[in-house]
């Protein structure tokens, strides 16, 4: 008999720069249309209910089909689903610049957010397919760059281009730039991607497919919504249904001869705490970097791009950590895990305390670089480890929790923590209650991550070479030491 072995990835390089590039693009316009939004009220003449569905459409789609579009790439192949994916989200964002109206652009995001989720969990799975050894975790390290910093970028990039109303178009080319970077992923991707086939016998389950969606819509929805109607008696409804809409999904899965989302991957000791961790970091770094924005352009008048160049410092702190963490002796390499989450909420408390009203430039510098480094060091390495213990056959199940709990994550710590923020008497006063927040979830975090990290019993804990395979899954490939050359 034959064992299969990983494909020839000729030009690993070039590879992983298509999926980044699509994976910054995702991530980007997550948070590029709120800088645009008052362009776009006033450029289209709509009202706040619109504009909230043009920030929030593309949230909610992809929180949405994020696990649904991991399977996907499972039955299609993560290469075709990539690339159908990026095909669609270029398609809408060419939409969403031309839209003559709201309603065009609210349907228009819709469908970019829906081109992200099948986008997104592919560019993970696939890092998890081609790569092993140090060649993961260097890509794993730039992956979780990416992913942290696009957010970011988007409000950067959004306050750069709407400023500079390039051609007279207002806030549209904040769309439109995506469509020439689109189409040159598009072109390429053919050529630099591996072939990856269906994994199997791989199936769709419809039943799981719409048991989650209503699930995770009765979630999202209220959570994105709630705060600004003061969380009406309608949103608690929805939050208890989607809770137990989620609970129901978790009973199918384990029965289900196809599962939507395989719940194996969450058996390896270390990984349920590991994505807990990712989950409150990530969710902690979107409020934190809200209620900043917020507190920068409100109280201190900054503009959207003067605000989104203050987290600067934060950038080359999370750089630094990504692209150097793997280099390190391995006791460090385990220990920045817990270390991560301590650093990112020290650096948040340190900033509010020193912003009392007036944004000190130098003395800023220090903590968002050590934010910044915190944050990276407890991602970065603990995707990584997570990724060690899971096997290959479950990648898409791994990149589809790593993408849905990062979301949902920020999306409650929006709608519970922006709410100590805006109680506070004042701007500086709501920035350090948040902080402090923030503090104690990341020390939670922390916690998980030395359970991941060490084990119950206090060592590293590894994979179980003896799990048994799904029925649906081929024989899983031997690793090797690929290199990313």
């Amino acid at each position: 008999m034959t064992i299969p072995t990983r494909p020839a990835v000729p030009r690993r390089r070039p590879m992983l720069a298509v999926l980044l590039t699509g994976q910054l693009m995702a991530s980007m316009d997550g948070s590029i249309a709120s800088v645009a939004a008052q362009s776009i009220r006033t450029g289209l003449g709509t009202g706040g209910t619109a504009i909230q569905l043009i920030v929030s459409g593309y949230l909610l789609a992809t929180g949405v089909l994020l696990v649904t579009c991991a399977r996907i790439g499972d039955v299609v192949g993560h290469r075709r689903a990539f690339l159908l994916g990026l095909g669609c989200f270029t398609g809408a964002s060419l939409l969403c610049g031309l839209a003559p109206d709201a309603a065009t652009l609210v349907l228009a995001r819709v469908a970019q957010g829906a081109g992200a989720a099948l986008l997104i969990p592919q560019v993970l799975s696939l890092i998890q397919l081609t790569w092993d050894g140090t060649a993961r975790r260097r890509a794993l390290g730039l992956y979780g760059m990416v992913l942290a910093l696009g957010v970011a970028l988007g409000q950067v990039v959004g306050g750069l281009v709407v400023g500079a109303d390039l051609f007279g178009l207002g806030w549209r080319p904040v769309f439109l730039l995506n469509v020439p970077v689109g189409a040159v992923l598009l072109a390429l991707g053919p050529r630099l991607l591996p072939a990856s086939p269906a994994v199997g016998r791989a199936r769709l389950d419809l039943v799981g497919v719409a048991i989650l969606s209503v699930a995770m819509t009765a979630l999202i929805v209220p959570l994105v919504f709630g705060p600004d109607h003061g969380f009406p008696a309608w949103s608690w409804i929805s939050l208890a249904g989607g809770a137990a809409g989620l609970s129901a999904f978790v009973r199918h899965e384990a029965g289900a001869r196809h599962p939507l989302l395989d719940l194996a991957a969450l058996r390896p000791e270390g990984v349920k705490p590991g994505l807990a961790a990712c989950w409150l970091g990530m969710g902690c770094y979107t409020v934190l970097l809200l209620t900043l924005t917020l507190h920068l352009q409100s109280a201190l008048g900054f503009s959207p791009l003067r605000a989104g160049l203050a987290f600067v410092p934060y950038t080359i702190g999370f750089g630094l950590v990504s692209l150097t963490w793997d280099r390190y002796p391995r006791p460090v390499r385990d220990a920045l895990p817990v270390a991560g989450p301590i650093m990112l909420g020290s650096g948040a408390v340190a900033l509010a305390l020193l912003d009392r009203g007036q944004w000190h430039l130098y003395a800023s510098v220090p903590p968002l670089v050590l934010a910044g480094a915190g944050h990276a060091a407890g991602y970065s390495p603990l995707i990584a480890r997570i990724a060690s213990l899971v096997e290959p056959r479950l990648a898409s199940a791994v990149s589809a929790l790593n993408a849905t709990g990062p979301t949902l994550a920020g999306v409650v710590a929006v709608a519970g923590l922006g709410g100590v923020y805006f109680a506070a008497p004042t701007s500086a006063d709501g920035l350090l209650r948040t902080a402090a927040a923030v503090a104690a979830l990341l020390a939670l975090a922390a916690g998980c991550a030395a359970r991941a990290a060490y084990g119950a019993r206090g060592a590293p804990p590894t994979p179980n070479p003896h799990a048994a395979p799904p029925r649906d899954a081929p024989p899983a490939a031997p690793e090797t030491d690929s290199r990313a050359t």
